[in-house]
């Protein structure tokens, strides 16, 4: 049985479907709303359960009721949670889902992460197969270290320099500027792989060896309903897919 985890942060969102994101000054009346955890953490650990059945998920939540409804519906999910409780609350966004199905996300309160001097079962990661993380200090990055497969958002390359270790692959968005690659920042430990993607467009990716190439989009099962997670969720495909063995490019 493949074993995988995430670090990284978690986020109660509150969606709202509406016609279109109103302009400045403007109203938008939503015509279906809903609830759940989200973020980069909870979306990608969620789907390496569904891949793996199981998923270990170490994070960060204010000691709040928002928390611990976020643990109860990951854990539902089948989600281990090992969270860290601090004294800020914890953070809360609205995603407007438009007829196009595209989001807009608001977030409220700063971020809540993992740290390595948290008290957490950081033990568990010398029995992972692959581990993405997404949110987290340096030093959780070299706790995470120690699974086998080390995969980083391009949203968290900062820290991953801090740590001074060397990731497997780095992932993200070519079009978003926040997770922007830039391969000079990481020229003292290069990933052995590097995967953007271009939404519709799929993606490209380049190893460590100098390989190059592109792949296509995967076929929706059904019409697009919102695009919220997509990236997270197909960065959660990707580690499961390395946790496995996949590496053939």
């Amino acid at each position: 049985m493949t074993r995988v985890a995430v670090v990284g942060h978690v986020e109660w969102l509150t969606f709202a479907r509406v016609e279109a994101v109103p302009p400045v000054g403007g109203i938008a009346h939503a015509t279906e709303t809903w609830a759940g955890a989200g973020g980069g953490g909870g979306v990608g650990a969620v789907q390496l359960a569904r891949l793996a059945g199981s998923c270990d998920l170490f994070t960060a939540f204010g000691d709040d009721e928002v928390g611990r409804r976020a643990t109860e519906e990951l854990e539902t999910a089948g989600v281990t949670v090992h969270a860290r409780r601090r004294p800020e609350p914890s953070r809360e966004a609205v995603c407007l889902v438009d007829r196009d199905g595209e989001r807009t996300i608001t977030t409220l309160g700063p971020r809540l992460e993992p740290h390595g001097a948290d008290p957490l079962p950081w033990e568990l990661f010398e029995a992972v197969d692959a581990v993405y993380v997404t949110a987290g200090d340096d030093d959780a990055i070299r706790r995470a270290r120690a699974a086998a497969v080390l995969i980083v958002s391009t949203r968290h390359l900062g820290p991953l320099i801090a740590s001074g270790v060397r990731a497997d692959a780095v992932v993200g968005s070519a079009r978003d500027p926040l997770e922007r690659y830039d391969p000079s920042a990481l020229a003292h430990a290069p990933p052995e792989l590097v995967v953007l993607t271009e939404g519709r467009e799929g993606g490209r990716f380049e190893t460590a060896a100098g390989t190059r190439g592109r792949f296509r989009p995967a076929p929706l099962s059904g019409p697009i309903s919102d695009t919220y997670g997509a990236g997270d969720s197909f960065q959660a495909g990707l580690t499961f897919g390395l946790g496995i063995g996949l590496r053939h490019l």
